[in-house]
């Protein structure tokens, strides 16, 4: 089986087929619900996702993420061109994601106020608090999955998003 027919079949097998959600900044729950992996776990984040380096190792290959990119903006009809979007984890790979499954894997819009480089920031902050320990990761990976724009009012406080609008929306 090439590459192609994998993606376009494990495309199809999670539901990429479904319309998207109505805000394209959160991803629809059905069709990705997030993933972790199973090896990562609150006790040993030390060896695992608190390595400096430790994406570089699992992040799945940038021809897997295109291609399954390209399958879900067909198939969840997503207007503008593939560089307007990120494929990005739902929960990140610095927090113990699943790196190539699906299920935690969407085509996050570039531009508006809720982007890619917005959840980067949060992205950051939850790992940072998960490494001081001053976060458990489940909990971490949780708040991320169900809501990652909350997430960010809750861990930039109320103020980070006056009127619904986070202050950083420029792209790194």
């Amino acid at each position: 089986m090439t590459m192609r027919m994998a993606i376009l079949a494990l495309a199809m097998l999670t539901g990429c087929a479904g319309i998207p959600a109505r805000d394209p900044a959160l991803p629809d729950p059905a069709l990705t619900p997030g993933a972790v992996d199973p090896h990562v776990t609150s006790s040993n984040i030390d060896t695992t996702v608190c390595v400096p380096g430790y994406t570089k190792h699992v992040r799945p290959p940038a021809r897997f993420t295109s291609a399954l990119k390209r399958a879900q903006m067909s198939a969840w009809h997503l207007s503008g061109a593939a560089r307007d979007y990120e494929e990005d984890h739902l929960i990140p790979l610095e927090l113990g994601a699943a790196p190539a499954d699906a299920r935690n894997l969407w085509p996050e819009p570039r531009h508006g106020a809720w982007n890619a480089a917005v959840k980067d920031r949060l992205e950051n902050r939850l790992h940072a608090l998960v490494c001081r320990r001053a976060l458990d990761l489940t909990t971490a990976q949780g708040a991320i999955a169900s809501d990652w724009t909350s997430a960010y009012v809750t861990y930039y406080g109320a103020d980070a998003a006056v009127g619904g609008q986070p202050p950083f929306t420029a792209m790194r």
